[in-house]
């Protein structure tokens, strides 16, 4: 019998945060997360969302080939492995998964299947979360194979010790480090010179780090 999943969304669009910004992507928005960030935007409920089989989300795959890849995303689509053990490898374009780096026993069920891995590094100044950096690490051993990249959403409360523990983290892994500064709305939180700061504290330890704001927030774009 055929698996279905509620996704709250389907859309094709541009990515706006991380290197493949400007890429059109096929987003496909799972229902749920098993996090729950201060910050966090996403209208990911299950009410209101659409149930599809393996076999419409593919029809919807084939109408959408001119995009670079497919956008798993949510909340978080790790939490519907089943789903997506049956339909990852029916998918013609690649898998680009957006995750918050905290399901590695998840991850290690599809990884065969993804090509690009955007992994969050969840800070407890800007998420109101615990500490992670363990979790996140087991989660990076796995994902490593991959083309990986971590992003670090950030406030004006981040501290000394989280920019260590992320370069710490990133360091073991070599892996390009995106930093995102968190949005109200579309503004910016925190203004140009604390970017810049923040930004000269991690190149000080660690050059694969670049900084990149949420661009589709910019161009009034999904």
């Amino acid at each position: 019998m055929t698996n279905k999943i509620k996704v709250k969304e389907i859309f094709s669009s541009i990515q706006g945060e991380g290197p493949f910004i400007g890429y059109k992507q096929l987003f496909i928005r799972f229902c749920g997360c098993n996090l729950n960030c201060n910050y966090c935007d996403t209208d990911f409920d299950a009410e209101k969302s659409n149930t599809y089989s393996t076999e419409e989300l593919l029809s919807i795959v084939e109408k959408n080939k001119d995009c670079h890849s497919i956008s798993l995303t949510g909340g978080e689509p790790l939490l519907h492995t089943e789903f997506l053990k049956e339909f990852l490898p029916k998918c013609t374009l690649p898998i680009y998964l957006e995750t918050n780096a905290t399901l590695a026993e998840k991850l290690s069920e599809i990884i065969e299947f993804v090509e690009y891995v955007s992994a969050d590094i969840k800070l407890p100044s800007c998420t109101g979360l615990p500490e992670l950096w363990e979790v996140h690490d087991k989660f990076f051993e796995v994902a490593k194979s991959k083309k990986l990249f971590a992003k670090v959403v950030f406030d004006d409360k981040i501290t000394d010790f989280e920019i260590n523990s992320v370069i710490n983290l990133v360091k073991k892994y070599q892996i390009e480090t995106i930093l995102q500064p968190k949005m109200n709305g579309n503004d910016l939180s925190v203004n140009n010179k604390f970017i810049e700061f923040t930004l000269d504290k991690f190149l000080a330890k660690y050059n694969k780090v670049r900084l990149i704001p949420q661009v589709h927030k910019f161009l009034d774009v999904r």
